[in-house]
């Protein structure tokens, strides 16, 4: 096998798909040991790649689709060219870091024939080694995906899960000050109660009645995390409940969050970026899929239980205002409080 020693990895993606990347890119590290990798990301993702056991430096890409940043574009290829990359590998298949790459010349730029949907990359001119993903992307773990399009290039055969950044000494400050926030109990317990969309977030009663229900039942105190924007609506759900409850969303880094929802007995989540960075923790969690299906989404986490309801329409992107079942959609409302109950009594006991 060709040994290369300078590999950039593109992945220009959100949160939760950046994470599920770094298990792809553990494998390049089994493929290529002695090799430096970098890898191309968004500004917003940039704390879950840097100081990475398996990435060793970060390019921070900062663009917007439909702005004029043909200035940009240029910089980034100088950058990228004086790097002298001898190797690139793709994880999505947007135009902008495929042409970025072959404006700089890179001798070898791999990336899929699909990989978010099945519909074919119309990118793949741009690539010297073209991936073909012939298995069912729905239902296979969008990981897996990922690692394939390394296992498939290198010939490797192992799998790897997820890789988060180190949790650095002054995360796990951030994360004991906000515990020190909570009433003293003997289980902590954390939510995430927000997808990034409608039909992504179980309803605020059910939360509501799981928090309750947890409370007749443990000693615990419990904390919402989330990004800022999600602070109101997690104010929201509080005020639903009769617990009290501590709304941590906005107060911390991702690597904050990380090590905040190490120090949680369970972690009970809606599907989320976050959840994917829960996972890697090691957390035992609780996972709730609405119009996402567990089969691609599900978190590496041995200790994780997940639940959907597998409707005939999942999974879908529509509008929550579009779904025939609102304004309870029962890919949300099937999943109930006593089934999300059951699972986090049997965890906490576990633990």
């Amino acid at each position: 096998m060709k040994q290369y020693k300078n590999i950039l990895v593109n992945a220009l993606v959100n949160l939760g798909d950046v994470v599920l990347t770094t298990s792809a890119i553990a494998l390049l590290k089994k493929a290529y040991p002695e090799a430096k990798v970098t890898m191309l990301v968004k500004p917003v993702v940039r704390q879950a790649v840097e100081n990475n056991p398996v990435i060793d430096e970060v390019i921070v890409f900062d663009y917007k689709a439909k702005q004029n940043s043909l200035g940009k574009m240029l910089e980034m290829v100088k950058d990228i060219k004086d790097r002298h990359f001898d190797l690139s590998i793709s994880f999505d298949r947007k135009l902008r870091p495929a042409l970025l790459c072959w404006l700089a010349g890179i001798p070898c730029r791999v990336g899929p024939s699909k990989v978010f949907d099945d519909k074919p990359s119309r990118v793949t001119w741009l690539y010297t080694d073209v991936v073909n993903i012939d298995h069912d992307l729905i239902h296979t773990l969008q990981a897996e995906t990922y690692q394939t399009i390394v296992r498939k290039f290198t010939g490797l055969t192992e799998h790897a899960k997820p890789v988060f950044a180190r949790i650095t000494p002054e995360a796990e400050d951030k994360a004991a000050e906000l515990i020190g926030r909570l009433p003293a109990a003997d289980k902590k317990i954390a939510l995430c109660v927000k997808g990034t969309f409608a039909l992504k977030t179980w309803p605020k009663e059910y939360f509501a009645q799981v928090v309750s229900d947890l409370a007749k039942r443990y000693n615990a105190s419990f904390f919402i995390v989330g990004a800022p924007g999600d602070r109101e609506y997690a104010d929201e759900v509080i005020a639903a409940m009769d617990e009290p409850v501590q709304n941590f969303c906005g107060d911390t880094t991702l690597i904050d969050l990380a090590a905040l929802i190490g120090k949680a007995d369970l972690l009970i989540t809606v599907d989320t970026g976050a959840t994917h960075i829960a996972a890697t923790t090691g957390v035992p969690m609780v996972t709730m899929y609405g119009c996402t299906l567990p089969d691609r989404w599900y978190p590496q986490n041995d200790k994780a239980v997940v639940f959907t309801s597998r409707e005939d329409c999942c999974p879908c992107s529509v509008k929550a205002e579009d779904c025939p079942s609102n304004p309870q959609p029962k890919c949300l409302w099937k999943i109930t409080p006593d089934m999300v109950l059951a699972a986090a009594m049997k965890l906490l006991d576990n633990e």
